[in-house]
């Protein structure tokens, strides 16, 4: 009896240890797929506030939470089973609809740097209903379709950063990053759309620091919105670029990548105290020039050629 049961301890142990390992290896891939997919995720966190400009301040924080919970819905329940079916059966898709969803961060950027000669964008339009409540289920539904494309980006980049390991830690890592991420970018959302009434609390206080604190935030409200959208446009350039060249690369198309690569190298190595920083920069920098290329000729096409009809 004393044999088995310290045979079943020994067992008891040994999963406890495998179990241990495996949480490990989801916490370390988790962390990597999130990082990789850190450029959308500021997009993401920069187009977010939007959807709240022109609502009541109170039914501020209740539309990001149904926002919120949208984007969860879509990263659990509709991406990571299709991400997860398109990993076991067709693995060959995932560059291309890679690039497909860089080429579209990519038109989404340029289109916002064009849109004085393109017309503006349509998903920018003002809502031309004056029920407030049809305005916040339009506005909470047009949030949750962008955010769709956001996070199909950020699950298949996730996706494919993932080591050899079972579809199950698959899931688990995948469910992770996607709700991670989530609570990231909207509990950050949450703060910067409540930026203001957080001042104008402060400045109503009778502690001068408070006060002065209160007028800071309030008068850096506008400023961090459009901060917001250039870090915005900039990561969808940077990120949409560097996945097509990363594609490219996979496909055998090598000149363009190997130029990207050679100079960044290069110019880290004129400047060895900070060649790590300076290759990033470099890397990012010309990936965002093939990106503001790419966008630019997708918005052309896609919105100069149909007038000429």
């Amino acid at each position: 009896m004393a044999g088995g049961l310290v045979a079943l301890l020994d067992d008891v142990a040994a999963i406890a240890k495998l179990a241990a390992a495996s949480l490990d290896d989801v916490t370390a891939a988790a962390s990597r797929a999130g990082a990789k997919a850190a450029g959308v995720v500021i997009d993401d966190a920069a187009v977010t506030p939007r959807y709240v400009v022109g609502l009541s301040p109170a039914r501020e924080l209740p539309i990001i939470g149904k926002i919120a919970l949208g984007s969860l819905k879509n990263k659990l329940l509709i991406l990571l089973p299709a991400a997860l079916l398109l990993k076991v059966f067709a693995p060959w898709a995932i560059t291309p609809i890679l690039m497909a969803g860089g080429a579209f961060l990519c038109f989404e950027a340029a289109e916002k740097i064009l849109a004085p000669w393109l017309g503006g964008h349509a998903a920018e339009e003002a809502a031309t209903t004056t029920d407030p409540a049809e305005l916040e289920r339009t506005q909470v539904s047009g949030a949750i379709r962008t955010d769709l494309i956001l996070s199909a980006e950020i699950m298949i980049i996730a996706l494919n950063e993932l080591p050899d390991m079972p579809v199950w830690m698959q899931a688990v890592v995948l469910a992770a990053v996607g709700i991670a991420i989530t609570v990231g970018v909207y509990g950050v959302v949450a703060l910067i759309v409540k930026m203001d009434d957080i001042g104008l609390a402060l400045a109503q206080r009778s502690s001068a620091a408070a006060q002065a604190i209160g007028r800071g935030l309030v008068k850096a409200m506008p400023v961090l919105l459009k901060a917001l959208a250039l870090i915005g446009t900039a990561a969808m350039l940077w990120v949409g670029g560097q996945i097509i060249v990363h594609g490219m690369e996979e496909f055998g198309i090598v000149a363009l990548p190997h130029l990207i690569h050679d100079t960044a190298h290069h110019a880290a190595e004129a400047l060895p105290a900070i060649g790590g920083v300076v290759n990033w920069i470099v890397n990012a920098a010309l990936s965002a020039v093939v990106g503001i290329i790419i966008g630019a000729i997708i918005a052309g096409v896609l919105h100069v050629i149909p007038r000429k009809h």
